[in-house]
């Protein structure tokens, strides 16, 4: 991050972009009935966060404080690395794709969560993260 544009551009980038992909998901979680959503905001994975009673406001402000982390760190990436604006897209698509895939199988630590198994929860989970890297891309376009 080389100012202070840069980091406010990437913690807007990163609030916009995780309301989106809530919302996202909980609109699939209202229609579909899979639990998409639930898993977004799931925290029985991490050791004492899991202890607590935490209400859904609560939980989406969890998820807000990692989606901005995460827009920061690959803003600071994508300039370390002076990616174009063209290229900067497919690689934040394809890293939050990822990012996704890779936190699908938390699915396994909770009963509340859909099925490891569930191709629909995949896809829904899937198309989300992909939506997340494109709301990003085109922050950082901006901001390039």
């Amino acid at each position: 991050m080389r100012t202070w544009r840069e980091l406010r551009w990437a913690v807007l980038a990163g609030l916009v972009a995780g309301v989106l992909l809530g919302l996202f998901l909980k609109g699939v979680e209202a229609i579909t009935a899979i639990n998409v959503y639930t898993l977004l905001l799931n925290v029985d994975f991490v050791p004492m966060l899991n202890e607590l009673t935490m209400s859904e406001g609560i939980e989406f402000t969890l998820h807000l404080v990692v989606s901005i982390v995460l827009a920061v760190a690959l803003l600071w990436l994508m300039k370390s690395r002076l990616w174009s604006k063209n290229k900067s897209m497919s690689i934040l698509l394809l890293i939050n794709v990822g990012i996704g895939f890779l936190l699908f199988p938390l699915t396994l630590l909770s009963e509340r969560t859909p099925s490891i198994w569930s191709g629909e929860a995949l896809l829904f989970w899937l198309f989300g993260h992909a939506l997340y890297g494109v709301i990003l891309g085109l922050f950082f376009k901006k901001s390039a």
